[in-house]
């Protein structure tokens, strides 16, 4: 099991864009015992309430939705680029078929707080849910961006509070 530091959200460094956009994220919530994982692209960092946030979507036919909407906790963990094809893997197969993680080879890590990661992640944002909402076709201004959804799958939207960072070192 990799070392791992243990850092204030502000201590975070990387480019956001690229760590989320580009080299993406997983999304990890659980229940119990039993947890999912899915690939993510779209989400952010930044201070609300006057607290540490990250935030991030979930749409509802993923499996991982139903534990992002039974959990109160979850962990978006980065990679290098060297875990891109496994990432890919994450995104398209449901975790209902297959046991995504087994298949990618990654290493399951639950910590004395209840969340799970991996251990090949580079970094981990462990965090508590504040506040879910589902977007709606109506407070789009931009009605362009309704083409993200011709099925009427709107995302649900987690706004969760940074409890810790962890870095491989």
């Amino acid at each position: 099991m990799k070392n791992r530091r243990l850092i204030s959200p502000e201590e975070l460094s990387g480019n956001a864009f690229e760590m989320i956009g580009k080299d993406w994220m997983l999304i990890t919530a659980s229940r119990g015992e039993e947890y999912n994982t899915m690939t993510a692209s779209w989400g952010g960092v930044g201070v609300l309430w006057n607290k540490p946030v990250c935030f991030c979507f979930v749409r509802p036919q993923r499996y991982t939705h139903e534990f992002t909407e039974q959990g109160d906790r979850l962990t978006l963990t980065f990679f290098g680029g060297e875990y891109k094809k496994e990432l890919g893997y994450c995104g398209r197969v449901s975790g209902r078929d297959t046991d995504k993680v087994r298949d990618c080879g990654f290493t399951e890590v639950r910590d004395s707080d209840g969340y799970v990661y991996f251990d090949e992640a580079k970094v981990v944002v462990c965090a508590r849910k504040l506040y879910r909402d589902v977007l709606r076709e109506d407070g789009f201004l931009d009605k362009t961006l309704l083409s993200n959804y011709s099925a009427g799958d709107y995302h649900t939207v987690y706004v969760c509070e940074i409890e810790k960072v962890l870095v491989s070192e």
